[in-house]
């Protein structure tokens, strides 16, 4: 393994571990204090521990034992990995800071509820990200999402609807699945949030005397394709190249300076683009 590779798999993990945080902290200081049902299997583990008192971290790991395999058979042994180390780390996180956060953080429900909802899905889409996972129905939502274009954010919050729902049999309070249904919705809104700003990519024009160099630079560089064409400037009346670049959004600063070095008078123009689908990108679904 390279050591770009080695940094790129680091900062990976690292990314990771702050996103399973954020999302261990969203539960265990604002929902499950105030008696908040979420989804997934936290929301299992949730409605376990107000029946019996029995750690959510406990419960999340015995459930997860048994839908990993799953991960590891279709979405292959790298995500596998990766998802036993999410399992891992978020079964830890719950136990100790459940023991931390005794009381709510913050007193009004409808709060603890828009702050739990925001932090636990901000934290899980920057984990999905960075090619992570925290397992139970994050599995379900990836393995479906190989196959169709549908967002994992809607995915989870279909499976988490049955889940809430069952709250009452424990805590016998309409109002709790209320807020619980508010706390997957935000839930899902902040995920997709975070994993479409992951994704966006742009598409780049440099018009430049330098273009063979820029295109050299950026293929070698920074490994994304680069397409020349014929343009004809009809303020100067003569014939030009124009270079084409699609990227993501954190290798369009590493272009940018790669074109502002080799050429700083270059003329460049950038647009977001709506999906990018191909290699290097992501996968056509239907």
């Amino acid at each position: 393994m390279t050591t770009s590779k080695i940094i790129d798999e680091t900062r990976s993990y690292v990314l990771i571990t702050l996103g399973l945080t954020v999302y261990a902290i969203g539960w265990t200081a604002f929902l499950i204090p105030a008696e908040i049902t979420g989804g997934g299997v936290s929301g299992i583990g949730a409605l376990i521990y107000f029946a019996t008192g029995f750690p959510v971290g406990a419960t999340y790991l015995i459930v997860n034992a048994f839908l990993v395999l799953l991960a590891i058979r279709i979405l292959g042994a790298s995500f596998g990995v990766k998802t036993i180390y999410g399992i891992g780390i978020v079964s830890i996180l719950l136990w100790v800071f459940q023991s931390v956060f005794t009381e709510p953080f913050v007193d009004d429900v409808f709060m603890s509820t828009l702050l739990g909802g925001i932090l636990s899905g901000a934290g899980i889409g920057l984990a999905l990200s960075n090619g992570g996972n925290s397992g139970g129905t994050d599995i379900i939502a990836l393995i479906i999402n190989k196959y169709r274009e549908i967002s994992p954010g809607r995915i989870i919050m279909y499976i988490d609807i049955v889940i809430i729902a069952s709250s009452y049999l424990v805590l016998g309070s309409i109002e709790k699945i209320v807020y619980g249904y508010v706390s997957i919705a935000v839930f899902s809104y902040a995920l997709d949030a975070v994993l479409e700003g992951a994704r966006q990519s742009y598409q780049i024009m440099i018009f430049s005397d330098q273009n063979e160099l820029i295109a050299e630079r950026i293929s070698k560089e920074i490994g994304r394709g680069v397409t020349s064409f014929k343009g004809y400037g009809w303020y100067t009346k003569r014939e030009r190249d124009v270079l084409i670049v699609v990227a993501r959004k954190f290798d369009r600063p590493k272009i940018m300076q790669v074109i502002k070095e080799t050429d700083p008078g270059a003329f460049i123009t950038i647009a977001k683009v709506m999906g990018v689908y191909g290699k290097g990108f992501d996968h056509l679904k239907i």
